[in-house]
């Protein structure tokens, strides 16, 4: 593991201590039937979700929600320097069109506006972890462009 990489620690991905999972509550994971894909609609099927991640911004944004994390939109614009509001109004909205975010509105003068990810998009993290995991077993030569130098 290449030192300050590992954002993504398995105690980064779940919920706050104080929330659990109904799952949890009940000790009951619920099964689902995975889909039969052929190589034709796998590869679709990843397309399409590639596209739910793609965005100059969207990455970046996942990043400063994940762990349950909830954060105002002027926090967001802070911990995101080089992206401008409109950008980062559009990408926050798209995210929230394909259900990754969830996106509260107090009623209060002057608005406040908070974004979380949804479980959905809490599910994403394990998933960006095995990508970097993926990443770091790649030879040194591809290692070196799939994963810059801490600064």
């Amino acid at each position: 593991m290449v030192s300050g990489v590992r954002l993504l620690a398995a105690g980064n991905c779940g919920h706050p201590p104080e929330m659990t999972r109904t799952d949890e509550k009940v000790r009951y994971a619920p099964e689902s039937k995975r889909v039969a894909y052929s190589a034709d609609s796998a590869s679709l099927s990843i397309q399409n979700v590639i596209r739910v991640l793609e965005g100059r911004w969207k990455l970046v944004i996942l990043f400063q929600l994940f762990g349950g994390r909830v954060q105002r939109f002027s926090d967001l614009e802070r911990a995101i320097p080089g992206v401008s509001q409109k950008m980062l109004i559009q990408q926050l909205r798209q995210l929230e069109a394909d259900g990754v975010v969830t996106r509260i509105v107090h009623p209060q003068v002057p608005p406040k506006v908070e974004y979380h990810l949804t479980d959905w998009g809490q599910s994403l993290c394990p998933a960006l972890d095995a990508l970097l995991i993926w990443a770091e077993q790649a030879p040194a030569e591809q290692r070196s462009r799939l994963i810059p130098e801490p600064l």
